[in-house]
């Protein structure tokens, strides 16, 4: 069962049909969409995905759990965290985000994240959580950088997207790695 994630100033809950037209509007934007597979139609089509993400849980292997990104203090929906369990190996996630373009470059997207993360880890008890990048991204690559995530491939033209092959990069940590990370940033707090 989900319980939301809380940061310092972030709520990632689930959906709510609510949700659809504050989604729409930034996931319509080309800018944000640019180098994302799934760009929604209309509002209708964003009501009829969180219908289905209602029934599901975090840990359903193959589907992609996602979260609205909301500031704590107010409730606003500034974007959506989407987290995928594996198929092939269930100790095993993929993570996604995106924020509304007023929201970006506030550190909000790392916060949101860093908290996603440390749910995956021990929450779920995942091993290796990765995220699937394209290379002139370089606002999410920086990201990645950013939680401590590590670059583990580059695969040329390994996905066809919006008509067109486009390269793939992956990053990665390992909960060692995170736990690593988190205590040395509590060393640093003393």
């Amino acid at each position: 069962m989900f319980s939301n994630i809380v940061t310092e100033q972030l709520i990632l809950r689930r959906l709510e049909l609510s949700d659809a037209e504050g989604i729409y509007n930034y996931r319509s934007d080309s800018e944000v969409s640019r180098y994302q597979c799934w760009a929604p139609g209309s509002v209708a089509e964003i009501q009829s995905f969180i219908e289905d993400q209602l029934k599901l849980e975090p840990d359903t292997p193959g589907a992609w759990f996602q979260l609205a990104i909301t500031i704590g203090s107010s409730g606003k929906l500034i974007g959506d965290l989407g987290l995928h369990t594996l198929v092939s190996e269930r100790r095993q996630a993929e993570i996604g985000i995106t924020l509304a373009p007023t929201f970006q470059g506030q550190g909000y997207a790392t916060e949101a994240l860093k908290g996603a993360l440390e749910y995956l880890f021990v929450n779920l008890k995942k091993h290796r959580v990765i995220g699937s990048v394209d290379p002139r991204n370089l606002a999410s690559i920086a990201l990645m950088e950013r939680v401590g995530m590590r670059k583990e491939a580059h695969m040329v033209e390994s996905l066809w997207i919006k008509g067109n092959w486009a390269d793939d990069l992956i990053y990665a940590i390992l909960e060692r790695e995170w736990a690593t990370r988190k205590a040395e940033r509590a060393d640093t707090s003393i």
